[in-house]
């Protein structure tokens, strides 16, 4: 399953990553099980990792579908990082039907990691040991996140698998 999440309670912060190819099945998966996750609170701000996403499966219908869903409150904020100017366009997109619906700007998308991060208030997470329970990997040309998976307790993680 190419997508998963990692709740992080004292950050108050969803990281969602996906990978490979993403179809709409799984995305509508990954908001349910969200949604019904005992840790999960919707006041949450989200950090969705699309670096190694390499194709959606998804009609602009399903993107408008899965863009009206109430699962975040209108306070928290989301950012999505999609390098690959093909998914940040079906992002941008997805943003675009956020917005009409909701009326909020409170979702955005960005290229890279570091301006995400800053834009969700997390940029002097120091590079290992943060609070926020996951490592940022620096390299010249950009930015990668890597949601550590371990036993702490500030956290709960989850695989997606579609109905």
């Amino acid at each position: 399953m190419p997508c998963r999440y990692v709740i992080h309670g004292q950050s108050r912060l969803v990281v969602s990553t996906g990978w490979e190819r993403v179809t709409f099945a799984e995305l509508k998966a990954h908001q349910d099980q969200l949604g019904g996750d005992p840790d999960f609170d919707p006041t949450f701000n989200q950090l969705v990792d699309g670096t190694a996403v390499t194709g959606l499966e998804v009609s602009m219908e399903q993107v408008r579908s899965l863009a009206a869903r109430k699962l975040f409150s209108p306070t928290s904020r989301r950012a999505f990082v999609a390098p690959d100017p093909a998914i940040f366009g079906v992002g941008r997109m997805w943003t675009a039907y956020h917005e009409m619906a909701t009326g909020l700007e409170n979702v955005k998308m960005f290229y890279d990691l570091a301006a995400a991060l800053k834009w969700l208030g997390l940029e002097d997470l120091p590079p290992s040991d943060n609070k926020c329970g996951f490592t940022i990997l620096a390299t010249k040309k950009r930015c990668t996140i890597a949601a550590i998976l371990s036993a702490a307790t500030t956290h709960a993680e989850s695989e997606v698998e579609p109905a």
